[in-house]
């Protein structure tokens, strides 16, 4: 029997050469050479910088501060706080194979890029921007953002409660900010305020919670991890060769 290395080149398998058991893979361990690229956990970048920028004008919206002019004050912030830092931990979420967080970041950063560019042109005055709930075309926005952050929740019952409560929160006032712009009632862009402030929150303590607990290696802040479901191919019984301490890529997620 033969099986390859991480060279591709085929070697004898160990159990057949020498008629050990090999039960626990520890004959392949010592044969085997991992080449990895170590990458922090990108969500503690994504989640942070969403929680910055989405605290900072969900705030706005729900009344705490500011006037109609705030969003040219705030609009760098969350260009490239939400926008730039969010899309480059979407990009890296890649190689942690995530496909949640890819999709989260990515779209989320995406959007904070194109908020940022809308007000970024009505600071030039090249652009003129509606004022107040009187905005039609951002409620269509908040259609689309809600529609894929809804999926990503559902998605997110599997991975753990504090990013399900991120998710569930952040669809609830996307699909609220949606209802407001289109419907151009101040007051649910006003509900709408407090429930994104809320998804802010959780995102600022999930994030949190990767970042200390991935640096003290050990759960120093819970996130409710889910365990997968037995019929996932991850979690049948396989003899892997993986890397011990874990790392976002080695495992799929983070």
């Amino acid at each position: 029997m033969t099986m390859q290395t991480t060279t591709g080149v085929p070697v004898e398998h160990p159990v057949a050469r020498n008629g050990h058991s090999d039960t626990d893979g520890a004959i392949w361990r010592e044969r085997t050479r991992l080449v990895l690229t170590p990458i922090a956990a990108p969500s503690i970048l994504g989640l942070f910088g969403f929680a910055g920028a989405t605290f900072i004008v969900a705030s706005y919206l729900a009344g705490w501060y500011g006037n109609t002019s705030t969003p040219f004050y705030v609009f760098p912030f969350a260009l490239f706080f939400g926008g730039l830092a969010q899309l480059a931990a979407g990009f890296y979420s890649y190689r942690a194979r995530d496909g949640l967080a890819t999709a989260m970041h990515g779209m989320w950063g995406s959007f904070w890029l194109a908020w940022g560019t809308i007000y970024l042109l009505g600071a030039i005055h090249a652009l003129t921007i509606p004022t107040g709930v009187n905005f039609t075309e951002m409620g269509f926005w908040f259609i689309a953002l809600g529609a894929i952050t809804w999926l990503g929740a559902v998605a997110s019952l599997r991975v753990s409660v504090a990013l399900f409560v991120v998710l569930f929160l952040l669809a609830a006032g996307s699909t609220l900010a949606a209802v407001a712009f289109l419907a151009a009632t101040t007051t649910v862009l006003t509900i709408a305020g407090y429930v994104l402030v809320a998804s802010a929150v959780a995102a600022w303590y999930t994030a949190g919670a990767l970042m200390i607990n991935g640096t003290y290696r050990a759960t120093v802040l819970p996130l409710g991890h889910l365990e997968p479901s037995v019929d996932e191919p991850r979690a049948r019984a396989q003899d892997v060769i993986e890397y011990p301490v874990g790392m976002p890529g080695a495992h799929a997620g983070q």
